[in-house]
């Protein structure tokens, strides 16, 4: 059985755990913000699918933890962020080692050389520029 009081404290550990307010949180799972805060409050109990939205929003963050503080949170972390329409995963940093360079193979990126740079927000959402060349 879901004790309450321990899944408020998982889901404020959530919140402080991706720097997240109640009302971000709300809108990032789609779900209304007095959602949240009745839930915070001990006012409603979760349904499940407020639960699915969390795990299925936050790939982090296991079912089994979420509900009974099994396994460990934050799990094995893959950076994700919101992009137009859905969820992508960053690739994590790849970890094998990068050959060596001598200084005639070095090439230098000069401004004309970039077509876009996309700028990625903690709060999921993201700013494009590029040039236009007349």
């Amino acid at each position: 059985m879901l004790n309450q009081e321990d899944f408020i404290n998982r889901l404020h550990k959530l919140l402080e755990h991706y720097h997240l307010s109640a009302a971000t949180f709300a809108d990032e799972i789609n779900v209304q913000r007095s959602s949240i805060s009745h839930l915070l409050s001990g006012r409603n109990k979760p349904s499940l699918e407020f639960i699915l939205k969390i795990v299925d929003t936050y790939k982090e963050v296991s079912l089994d933890w979420l509900l009974y503080g099994k396994e460990q949170f934050p799990g094995k972390e893959s950076k994700s962020t919101k992009v137009e329409e859905g969820l992508f995963a960053i690739p994590e940093e790849n970890t094998t080692p990068k050959p060596a360079v001598n200084s005639e193979q070095k090439k230098t990126t000069t401004p004309s050389d970039i077509e876009r740079i996309v700028v990625f927000y903690k709060n999921g959402t993201f700013k494009e520029y590029s040039e236009i060349s007349s």
